[in-house]
């Protein structure tokens, strides 16, 4: 891969320097940056005579784009700040560089335009609480969709959140590794008003854009369904089926632990058919039954006689 990345950039290395000859590398349509003047402004032309690299690939950069619809963009300078110094001595402290820079100092660059849509809830988010700046998931000149450092959303996301690449590989996940959903199908990586960076008001709320049959109302309602999915979902990934935290009939008795049925039903020892032994009823009772064999309609139902969620 290293090899293939040092022929593609020896390649545009190339480009730039006959883009260059030919004085196309910035068009003449009021996308230039200014000629040097006492505002301390070089112009990217005068950039791109030492960063060939990055001049060309910027060419197509959506914040190139984006530039020509506003009229103070100023090129390379927009983030970088005034060049002019920096183009006369060549020192590099003379010139921004975000690469160098704390992330609140690196994050404010940013916002100063995207302040708006899903990163308008930036500040005080998950993230930002915790350092991360914007070149930590996106590289500005010359990344993958949306600028981001790898080409698969998943990885970036992944870079920190370790765990959660683990339990996509068990055997009950949502298809984010066969590629049908990404992370940002569930939340939104630079804030929002929920929990976990869910997009959307309430978890409940998230599940249902995919499950809107569980969605209600019902005659008779499952209350820990209605408070929240995650009380008896794992929503990454779980060795049990329909990503339950738990094996069914556990998890159901978490909950249902009366002194009759169900909760000893399920009890070592008892319905035994050798008394004492507590290891003949675990077989029989905790492997071979399900609460969900009766209760099928676990997450409501409609039935009038369904107060116990048999139909």
């Amino acid at each position: 891969m290293n090899g293939r990345m040092s022929f593609f950039r020896v390649i545009v290395e190339a480009a730039a320097i006959c883009l260059l000859a030919a004085s196309v590398v910035y068009a003449e349509d009021g996308v230039t940056a200014k000629v040097p003047d006492g505002n301390g402004y070089a112009g990217s032309k005068v950039c791109a005579g030492c960063h060939k690299y990055e001049a060309v690939s910027f060419q197509t950069n959506p914040h190139m784009q984006a530039g020509k619809l506003f009229t103070e963009f100023e090129g390379c300078e927009t983030c970088h700040g005034p060049g002019a110094l920096h183009a006369e001595t060549q020192n590099p402290a003379d010139i921004r560089d975000p690469g160098k820079m704390e992330p609140a100092a690196v994050n404010a660059i940013c916002l100063g335009c995207h302040d708006r849509g899903k990163q308008a809830l930036w500040m005080g988010s998950t993230h930002e609480t915790r350092s991360l700046a914007c070149t930590t998931c996106h590289s500005i000149h010359h990344g993958y969709k949306h600028l981001l450092v790898k080409e698969d959303e998943k990885d970036v996301c992944f870079q920190c959140h370790q765990d959660v690449r683990a339990q996509l590989w068990r055997q009950s996940h949502h298809p984010i590794r066969e590629g049908k959903l990404t992370c940002t199908s569930c939340h939104n990586p630079h804030g929002t008003i929920a929990p976990h960076l869910i997009d959307a008001l309430t978890v409940n709320d998230k599940c249902f854009q995919c499950h809107p049959e569980k969605r209600g109302p019902y005659l008779f309602e499952h209350k820990p369904v209605v408070e929240n999915c995650l009380n008896c979902h794992t929503p990454h990934g779980s060795n049990h089926n329909k990503l339950l935290a738990r094996k069914s009939l556990y998890l159901c008795q978490s909950c249902h632990s009366g002194e009759f049925h169900p909760g000893t039903m399920y009890a070592m020892g008892a319905s035994s058919n050798v008394p004492g032994n507590p290891f003949v009823s675990l077989g029989v009772q905790g492997v071979y039954r399900d609460c969900l064999n009766c209760h099928a309609n676990i997450h409501g139902s409609n039935s009038p006689s369904g107060q116990y969620f048999l139909r």
